[in-house]
């Protein structure tokens, strides 16, 4: 793969439902200064990718967090629980993308449905039913038709900033309010930007998945950081002129309307009145969010199916359909999941789905990424024998430090701590599994084969020895 197709890849990998779904609920925490918690996020996400670029330039397989965590600390289940985390990731943020998609559809076609009515919920519902067929049947994906998506994605985004100076060029933009910011009573300051921090950190998730592609390309200790930093730094730029854009031309308090549409909607609706972008945008966000609810929803089920073919999960989930070849019981059981946090979030939350599921996938990762530099900070005592991209020495403390912070509770209003207890019933459920699948190891006489079995071999071949 050669750097152009790479760095396409890497922004689609990171686009998605985050920006067109948040933008209006992270103004709300901070007011007109919504650029400020995207710039953050998009400093905290760097920092530790380039933890990853150091990790998997040492390492270069395709097995992410789970992988690193293993070689580290050599401890089955803390292996289990980063995997089992990052797949339950994928399920609320696919859970996020179809209540957004709902929204999006609900602007597109004037349904007039409310926030928390069953024409929503059935929408939602309807979506991850498509979702769930799509991926029963079998999707091939290439690196030619992600540069499909990312064009569609980009363009959505590129026309928001393209409205903004428009609107700015006919004197209708306001960015006099891009300076003005507002905390709410209950929080100070700094609190209120650390609670959207953390929100907006949900847009820039994504790079780390783009990891498993550096052995597709030559020379990727020299190209990929490069490439990757790039990309980030391409997509940090476009979040922070969307959140710009909108809060100059739509007041703070419609962004988060949901009577009034989704927000980037409000935002082509006002900055554009005269040109037909405001019924374009909606379909455009249709194919953004799909796409990512697709694609996690594919990474959930067969994270799923692996654990269970690895024997760390009942067998029964690692079942293939006899002529699709597909996954078909994992990917019943994580649309299953998916169903239950669509129906808590419209008729049980208050919040916004964005804010509730969305808040809950920056939660998990966060975590993840904590261990990630950790495990960096450990592997640092092993030396391998290759050439490989070296982080800054200080920068996987500042990584570990900054994820571990903002996925504390400070982070968080007291309607969001519902997000630990989504995060909490997800991972209590992989435990129980877990622990009933090593009852049934251990009363069958089978030996634990480990959360990725291979590992210890992949270890062996570089040198390293595994721990016990």
């Amino acid at each position: 793969m050669g750097p152009k197709l790479l760095l396409l890849f890497i922004v689609g990998d990171i686009l998605g439902t985050g920006v067109y779904a948040l933008t209006g609920t992270v103004a709300v925490e901070v007011g007109g200064a919504a650029w400020a918690p995207f710039l953050i996020a998009f400093l905290v996400a760097t920092i530790t990718a380039f933890s990853y670029l150091e990790l998997v330039t040492r390492y270069p397989q395709a097995a992410g967090a789970a992988l690193y965590a293993h070689r580290a600390f050599g401890i089955h289940f803390l292996t289990f629980l980063v995997a089992f985390t990052v797949m339950c990731s994928g399920i609320t943020s696919a859970s996020t993308a179809s209540n957004a998609f709902a929204g999006f559809l609900n602007d597109g076609f004037g349904l007039g449905f409310e926030k928390g009515s069953a024409g929503i919920l059935l929408i939602a519902l309807g979506f991850m039913t498509l979702v769930a067929a799509v991926n029963l049947r079998g999707v091939g994906e290439s690196v030619k038709a992600n540069v499909v998506l990312t064009c569609v994605e980009l363009t959505g985004l590129l026309m928001i900033i393209f409205v903004g100076f428009y609107a700015m060029a006919q004197g209708r933009a306001d960015f006099s309010e891009v300076m003005v910011f507002r905390s709410s009573a209950e929080k100070g300051a700094f609190l209120s930007l650390t609670a959207a921090t953390a929100l907006a950190f949900f847009a820039m998730v994504g790079f780390e998945d783009s990891v498993n592609m550096a052995e597709e390309v030559k020379d990727p200790v020299r190209i990929f950081p490069r490439i990757m930093l790039t990309g980030l730094g391409i997509t940090g730029v476009i979040y922070i002129l969307v959140s710009i854009c909108a809060v100059a031309l739509v007041p703070v308090g419609d962004l988060s309307n949901p009577d009034l549409g989704s927000a980037l909607t409000q935002v082509v609706r006002a900055g554009a009145p005269n040109l037909p972008f405001d019924t374009i945008f909606p379909f455009i966000g249709m194919f953004a969010v799909a796409n990512s609810a697709l694609i996690n929803m594919l990474m959930a089920s067969r994270l799923l199916y692996g654990l269970a073919r690895q024997g760390v999960l009942p067998h029964g989930l690692g079942l293939v359909h006899r002529t699709r070849r597909t996954p078909w019981v994992a990917i019943l059981f994580t649309t299953g999941l998916a169903f239950g946090l669509i129906y808590f979030v419209v008729t049980r939350s208050n919040l916004p789905a964005v804010s509730l599921l969305g808040g809950t996938t920056s939660l998990l990762l966060l975590c993840v990424f904590t261990v990630v530099n950790i495990s960096l900070i450990v592997l640092r005592r092993h030396p391998v024998s290759h050439n490989h991209f070296r982080a800054p020495a200080v920068l996987p403390y500042v990584g570990a430090v900054s994820c571990a912070f903002l996925a504390g509770p400070w982070a968080r209003s007291a309607a969001q701590m519902d997000q630990y207890r989504i995060a909490g019933w997800l991972l209590a459920i992989g435990i129980l599994l877990w622990g009933a699948t090593w009852i049934w190891n251990k009363a069958s006489r089978k030996p634990y084969p480990g959360s990725l079995g291979d590992i210890d071999q992949m270890r062996e071949h570089h040198g390293d020895s595994p721990r016990n």
